[in-house]
Formats: C-alpha cells, sequence, structure tokens
C-alpha cells in the first residue's frame, strides 16, 4: 500500500540551488481517497474527474467521453524554482491515440504533453508550442512525466522536462529544455488529458517540489 497523503509546508528561506536539497510541497498516491469523488484541495478547470479503483490501486481518472481536452489544478501556487511529478496510463484503440500532460504555473503556464499520434513529448506555454523531442510512448501502460521551472541566476527561467516508461530507469538528462525571457506567473500544477482514443487517462503519484 503505496504512503499517505503529504502536504508539506515550504520552510521560509530555503535554498534552492541543488535538487538534493528539494523539498516536497504535495504529494498524493490517492490511497486515502474516496472512489468515485474528486478529493478535496482539486481545482476542475473542465472533465468530470473521479478517484476509481482498480486491483487494490486507487487513482484520479478522466473518463474517455466525450472528446476534449480537460484538466485540473492541485498543490499550492508557486512561479519558479518548483517541479512537478506524475505517471499517467492511457492506451490506444486502433489509430487513435489519448494525449496527456503535467503542467507548472496555473491553467494557461507551461505543460509538458505526450503526443503519441507525433511520437513526440511537446513542451507548451498555453496553446504555443515551444519545444519537442522523439517519445515512444507504449499503450496501456504508465508513463512518468517531470516537468520544472526554474530561475537562473542573473539569467531567464528554465524550463525542462523529461518522461519515462515504468519500470525504466528515469533518464540522468532532460528530454527538453527550454529557456524564457519572460518571467512565469505564480500559479498551480495541472494535469491535463485529452481522450482521443475514447478510453479512460489515469493519473497517479502527482507530486509537487520546490527547489
Amino acid at each position: 500500500m503505496k504512503a499517505k497523503l503529504l502536504l508539506l509546508s515550504l520552510v521560509a528561506g530555503s535554498t534552492f540551488a541543488l535538487p538534493a536539497h528539494s523539498q516536497k510541497r504535495y504529494e498524493n498516491d490517492f490511497e486515502q481517497a474516496e472512489p468515485g469523488k474528486l478529493p478535496d484541495g482539486f481545482l476542475v478547470i473542465d472533465g468530470a474527474f473521479a478517484v476509481r479503483e482498480e486491483r487494490g490501486n486507487k487513482f484520479l481518472e478522466l473518463p474517455g467521453a466525450p472528446l476534449d481536452t480537460y484538466s485540473v489544478l492541485f498543490g499550492p501556487p508557486a512561479k519558479e524554482n518548483v517541479s512537478v511529478t506524475a505517471r499517467v496510463f492511457g492506451s490506444s484503440k486502433g489509430r487513435r491515440y489519448p494525449t496527456f500532460a503535467v503542467g507548472l504555473n496555473g491553467a494557461s503556464g507551461y505543460r509538458l504533453q505526450v503526443s503519441p499520434g507525433k511520437g513526440a513529448l511537446e513542451l507548451f506555454q498555453g496553446d504555443e508550442a515551444k519545444a519537442s523531442a522523439p517519445f515512444e510512448w507504449q499503450s496501456g501502460q504508465w508513463t512518468w512525466l517531470r516537468l520544472q521551472v526554474t530561475r537562473i541566476k542573473d539569467g531567464p527561467w528554465r524550463i525542462t522536462g523529461k518522461g519515462w516508461a515504468e519500470g525504466t530507469t528515469e533518464p540522468a538528462s532532460w528530454a527538453i529544455t527550454f529557456e524564457a525571457a519572460a518571467e512565469p506567473r505564480s500559479g498551480r500544477a495541472a494535469i491535463i488529458g485529452s481522450p482521443f482514443a475514447g478510453t479512460p487517462i489515469r493519473f497517479d503519484d502527482l507530486k509537487v517540489e520546490q527547489r
């Protein structure tokens, strides 16, 4: 059984220089959540998200219909030196594929998206594509995603992202790196799904860390 939901406050004056000093600000594996409902603290932008359970594992599920793009916000607001991690399950149907993403800086902030139809991992800011990298997605298996926004000392903001299949080693390097001159907005983390295959998308093990 996974650990209980954790909500840790950020200690004032923490140092953000090294990943080793990262502090969990939010973590949720849904094991304490009630099936059929949305846990407290989640803000639905759109979509019928609800906790489901299968073979002893609980997760947040987005139904396979209607076909559109849906999202929900979670965790504390943050602007920089922050990362979001989640694992996501989706499946294809014929030549139809879902897309799914994790996001930072609110509903119109940055999002790291798996686009199976393109064979790509893509970075967006709002609806604007910023960068992409090849990515081999596996239907019917869990995929890990990690997105990070970091302020570079005396310079711009660096947005980095990577994805990997569950059961494989997390890549040591980032698949996507993008530098932005514009200051990001403070906002909550997000999970986003588009069930274009007509099959549900599942989200689990959400985590927000401050660095």
